[in-house]
Formats: structure tokens, C-alpha cells, sequence
């Protein structure tokens, strides 16, 4: 089986998303996404990744993810490389789970367990979901209709937004109220005023529901070290599940500084490129538990690496999504064959909401846990009309 052609479809109305497939001499197809300066991967894709994988035996992944990566300029990030990258790969498990009648997961090593927890980010239906993303700008509050707007909730009325939740058999949740604070102050000082603000849902939720919900607090890698410290002592009160990205992610002994200075776990990074920047900062004790975007880092042959680094420290994996719907399946078959998985990543307003618009199939959330995708490859394909869109633009590259 050689691959025969590359195509790249992206739409000016969920302009991040960028879908790759994957032809087949033999007929089949493989899907994989990515998320992010959905042009710029779509270039790199035609114009440097082409040449390197048309006409060549998609069967051998862990070779042609090599060669994807080994360019001068793909140094260990989460840049347009290895975003291009990401979703090659993901559409090469994708290909070879159709190839041989089995789902990814098992190809992976097979099912760890039956069902998987999940927590939800509190995001709404128009977050991120196009255009660049920046903080607060890109929140998009109640630019649609339904009703899981969680953004706007948790700001709100974030004790009522837990009580809806653990509705569902949901306990945990993700917020990230202090974003407003870091985007007025550059990241630099929080006031008073502001803190007091930004600790109001945890004291709603922990007043409404006390401790039947785990609350992750995510902090965007907005803050320097100092600040960053000051909000992780002034929300220790409230027992939080994780600390996730309260710095950038660059310096792996001001992460152990931070790690050092607080008792509630590290969560680091969905910004992390590759398993090598993984390994310094868990040597480092800088992180308690590895969080790995799979259409970021290198796709699912790099996240199974980084899942079993993490698992030799004995140190949790905790995929990401917060991006697009065929991301969000591969995180599911990556979660689900890792023994080390702890929790997986979910946004209702996303898996109700616009993913539905997007793939035939989607994972089952039941009781606040997920069940594996069933059938060979992911699982899921794009709906037929996405390619019927008007806004749609379809780059092709063959032998």
C-alpha cells in the first residue's frame, strides 16, 4: 500500500481547524486534524511534508513521523511543524486501525479500561472556535444558543453551573477566572479587587456542592512566577484538583520553583512539543501529571511516548481537548489504551454543540465518563456536508 495523495480541508467559519487526509492505492483513506494557523500547516503540509510521504508505505508510522520531525527547522514545539506533523500521524492511525478492521485504541495496546472519567472545561459554544486565539477575546459569550453556555456560567453563577454538572454524573470541572486579571496587568500583579473576583466561583462552587466536585484550575501560562505563587497560595483554601500552566512553559526550574511552592499538583502541557521538553521538566519534578494535545505534540506516536515517560516517574497522563472533534476522538483512543490515564479532557458545549456539525461520530459521554469509539481506525469521518460547504477550501497534492 503506498499513499498517493495528500488532501487539506479547512472553512472560514471554524478557521482553526485544519482536517488532512491521507489516499490509499488500495482505496482507503486515513483523517487526522490539527488546530492553529490552519493556513500555514496547510503550506507546510503541501509544500515540505509531500515529498516526503507520497508514495510511501503508510503502514510504517513511527519512520514517517521521523521524517516529518527531523527537519532543522522542527525543533521540539508546538509550531506549524509539528502541528502539520500531528495530524499526518493521527490520519496514519487512522489508516492503519482501517487497514487492518481494528480501532486505534487497539492497535495502541488495547483497552485499559471499560469507561473512562472526564472532566468538563467550562467553556462555551463559541470559544476559540474561530479566528486567533487570545485570551478573554476569544471568549465569544453567548455568540450561540444552548444550553451549555459554561464559559458564562462559571463567571456567573458557578455554583449552580457544578450543581448542573454533577446533574450529569460530572465531577470535575475546568475555569479559569483569573484571565481577565493577567490580560489587564500583562501577566505582571493581580490586586486585590481582582483576586477577590477571581475567587468568587470557587466559593460558589465549594458553598453549593462542597467537595463533590474537583475544580482544575487553568491559568493559560499568563503569570510570572511571583504572581503565579500568590494565586496558587490564595487558592489552596478551596482544594483544587490542578494547577495547569501558570507560567510558560520555558523554563523548567521556575516550574519546579512554582511545583515547590504549593502542595496541589502541576498539570503542564497542552504548549509542549515532543516527549524531549516532557522529560526535563518531569526530572525536574516540575510537573505531577503530563497533559499531551495529540494534534500539537506529534500526533499519537509521540503522545504514547510521553505517556509512558511520564509512567516511569509514576506520574499521571491527562490528554487534552479543547480544539476539534477529531482531536478529541484520537485523545479518547490514546486515553483509553495508556495505563497511566487519569482523566480525559471534554467540553460540552463542544461534543453537543459544533463537533456535531463536523464528523459522523463522536465519543458516548455517559455518567461523567466516556466509552470507547467502536469500528476500525478512529471511528468517525467528516460529514459529507463539510465538503458541500461554500466556505470551504480543499488543497490536494499527489503522485
Amino acid at each position: 500500500m503506498k499513499i498517493t495523495a495528500i488532501e487539506t480541508l479547512r472553512t472560514e467559519e471554524f478557521s482553526n481547524v485544519l482536517w488532512v487526509r491521507l489516499h490509499t492505492d488500495e482505496g482507503l483513506v486515513g483523517l487526522g486534524e490539527t488546530f492553529y494557523g490552519a493556513e500555514a500547516v496547510e503550506a507546510h503540509i503541501h509544500n515540505t511534508l509531500a515529498i516526503r510521504l507520497l508514495g510511501k508505505d503508510p503502514t510504517r508510522i513511527e519512520a514517517l513521523n521521523r521524517a516529518m520531525v527531523d527537519l532543522p527547522m522542527a525543533q521540539s514545539s508546538t509550531g506549524v511543524e509539528y502541528r502539520a506533523a500531528s495530524a499526518v500521524d493521527i490520519a496514519l492511525w487512522d489508516l492503519f486501525g482501517k487497514l487492518t478492521g481494528q480501532p486505534v485504541h487497539n492497535l495502541l495496546g488495547g483497552l485499559n479500561c471499560d469507561r473512562l472519567r472526564v472532566y468538563n472545561t467550562c467553556a462555551g459554544y463559541g470559544y476559540v472556535r474561530s479566528h486567533n486565539i487570545r485570551p478573554v477575546d476569544t471568549w465569544n459569550i453567548g455568540s450561540a444558543e444552548g444550553p451549555y453556555e459554561d464559559l458564562n456560567a462559571f463567571m456567573t453563577d458557578a455554583g449552580a453551573l457544578a450543581e448542573s454538572l454533577l446533574e450529569s454524573g460530572i465531577t470535575a470541572m475546568k475555569i479559569w477566572p483569573f484571565d481577565p486579571a493577567a490580560q489587564e496587568n500583562r501577566g505582571m500583579s493581580i490586586t486585590a479587587a481582582e483576586m477577590r473576583k477571581a475567587l468568587e466561583p470557587f466559593e460558589k462552587i465549594r458553598k453549593r456542592v462542597g467537595d463533590k466536585m474537583d475544580i482544575m484550575v487553568e491559568m493559560h501560562s499568563l503569570w510570572n512566577l511571583p504572581t503565579a505563587m500568590k494565586i496558587a497560595r490564595a487558592l489552596e483554601p478551596y482544594d483544587p484538583y490542578w494547577f495547569e500552566d501558570p507560567i510558560r512553559m520555558n523554563s523548567p526550574q521556575a516550574l519546579q520553583e512554582f511545583a515547590q511552592s504549593t502542595h496541589v499538583p502541576v498539570c503542564a502541557s497542552e504548549t509542549l512539543g515532543s516527549r524531549f521538553p516532557y522529560k526535563d521538566m518531569l526530572d525536574r519534578g516540575a510537573t505531577a501529571i503530563a497533559m499531551v494535545d495529540l494534534c500539537w505534540t506529534g500526533g499519537l506516536t509521540e503522545g504514547r511516548k510521553i505517556a509512558a515517560l511520564a509512567d516511569t516517574v509514576h506520574k499521571p497522563f491527562a490528554p487534552h481537548d479543547c480544539t476539534g472533534p477529531v482531536a478529541f476522538v484520537a485523545a479518547i483512543h490514546a486515553s483509553f489504551s495508556q495505563p497511566n490515564t487519569l482523566i480525559q479532557e471534554s467540553v460540552r458545549s463542544f461534543y453537543t454543540g459544533w463537533y456535531k456539525e463536523l464528523v459522523t461520530k463522536l465519543p458516548v459521554i455517559r455518567d461523567g465518563h466516556a466509552l470507547p469509539m467502536e469500528g476500525p481506525g478512529l471511528g468517525t469521518d467528516l460529514l459529507p456536508a463539510v465538503y458541500e460547504r461554500s466556505d470551504l477550501t480543499l488543497r490536494r497534492t499527489e503522485i
